[in-house]
């Protein structure tokens, strides 16, 4: 197989929850246990920064990284969804895995994992693990892609466990209340390995601390220890910070290019994550730690977190896709000098649409598209579930053409913000 048949076959013959959603989500290790095996257990031959949670894993994944990236750490990074590109989702020192490897590891194993029938997911997972092992990286950054105690990347060999926050989403899978979905986050906790729990919460404090308790593990709130203050921004809300603890300011002047105020929680956890990597013998310096924040999409390749895509009229893209990311960059729109709102908005039909349109701003002129993926709703019913909430707009038969006409219609001092699924924003970054 060439590199195109290789993708179809990912992409098409393997079980894929981006693309269909339920079927392709299977509960349990036993596959990814049997794939390492069949490849001599990679996961293991590294150590591992293991992130999970609702919102903010992807950030504090790239942000890590590119803080070991300039500490001169040979690091991979393996994250999902992909937004353009597959390789997007395995990287060593910010360079996408080849395509020659990518073709020759599928041609070489195919034959080995058909009886064992991988979801894309867990494929990709060993892929990841083999690449990185095979080009003796030195750690790597792994973020979950769904839950932690029955998802693939939970056989790493991990040195730091990470739970950014819990909040609502992929409720089918994870369970109806913070508390169940906090119990399968908390399944990354090893026995004896640090964590770290990004946010405070009362609802799931206690859940952490018993799962931490009986492994044995000391756990660290970091919203507790570090103070992230937003300075300023400039009317693309590109946000510089000051980053305190215990009242002295570590670092000042931050310019973090992901943007987004709730990037005050994803570099809070962060710096925790990194502070406990230096006190177990990985030497980071605070000149590398500013470095690796501000030069994170640079180093990483890191996309769609409050994106500026064009200037007049001001275009921003975010991924935030469940109720309590959508809160915060919504949140953050009415901060922005504009005359007009204009969004173009889609999502997948396995959320709660109900939920998410309470959210948006009845002064906003809509565009309503489908992804391109099969898990799409239907522009039309979104636009007719939208009118029952007060909102009002086109539907459109594409995000491209949702794009256009949002352009078409907003003057150069109107703002544009495309959302509510990161398969909307992968059709435009």
């Amino acid at each position: 197989m060439d590199y195109p048949e290789t993708l179809s076959y990912l992409y098409e013959q393997l079980p894929m929850f981006q693309r269909i959603g339920a079927a392709a989500y299977k509960a349990d290790l036993s596959n990814t246990i049997q794939l390492n095996k069949i490849l001599g257990n990679p996961e293991l031959a590294f150590p591992s920064v293991h992130i999970a949670g609702t919102n903010g894993k992807g950030s504090v994944a790239h942000i890590t990284a590119s803080v070991l990236q300039e500490s001169g750490y040979k690091t991979g990074l393996y994250t999902s969804p992909h937004l353009r590109d597959f390789r997007e989702r395995i990287r060593i020192n910010g360079k996408k895995i080849s395509k020659g490897f990518i073709t020759a590891f599928v041609k070489q194993h195919k034959p080995l994992f058909a009886p064992v029938k991988p979801s894309f997911f867990e494929l990709t997972f060993s892929m990841a693990m083999s690449y990185f092992n095979e080009n003796k990286i030195d750690i790597a950054v792994v973020e979950t892609g769904m839950g932690g105690r029955l998802d693939s990347t939970n056989t790493v060999r991990s040195i730091l466990s990470v739970i950014t926050n819990i909040s609502f989403d992929h409720t089918m899978f994870l369970g109806n209340t913070l508390e169940k979905i906090a119990a399968e986050k908390a399944g990354i906790i090893k026995p004896g390995i640090p964590v770290v729990i990004g946010e405070t919460s009362e609802i799931t404090r206690e859940v952490f601390g018993q799962a931490a308790s009986k492994a044995g593990s000391p756990m660290v709130f970091a919203d507790r220890m570090y103070v992230v203050e937003m300075k300023k921004t400039g009317r693309t809300g590109m946000p510089v910070f000051d980053i305190r603890k215990n009242g002295i300011t570590l670092l000042s002047d931050i310019r973090c290019p992901l943007g987004g105020i709730y990037q005050q929680k994803n570099l809070a956890t962060a710096c925790q994550t990194i502070e406990i990597l230096d006190k177990n013998g990985w030497k980071i310096p605070a000149i590398k730690i500013a470095a690796g924040i501000e030069k994170v999409t640079k180093n990483t390749g890191f996309k769609g977190r409050w994106q500026v895509i064009g200037r007049k009229p001001l275009i921003i893209c975010d991924t935030a896709h469940n109720e309590a990311g959508l809160r915060f960059v919504l949140s953050q729109l009415p901060e922005i000098p504009h005359r007009r709102l204009h969004m173009v908005t889609g999502f997948v039909s396995d959320k709660d649409i109900d939920r998410l349109l309470n959210l948006l701003p009845c002064s906003a002129t809509f565009y309503f598209c489908k992804p391109d993926v099969p898990r799409g709703l239907d522009q039309n019913t979104l636009q007719q579930l939208a009118r029952t909430k007060g909102l009002h707009g086109l539907a459109c038969p594409s995000v491209t053409k949702a794009l256009e006409e949002a352009k078409k219609n907003a003057s150069a001092d109107d703002l544009i913000f495309i959302g509510g699924s990161t398969f909307v924003v992968a059709e435009v970054v």
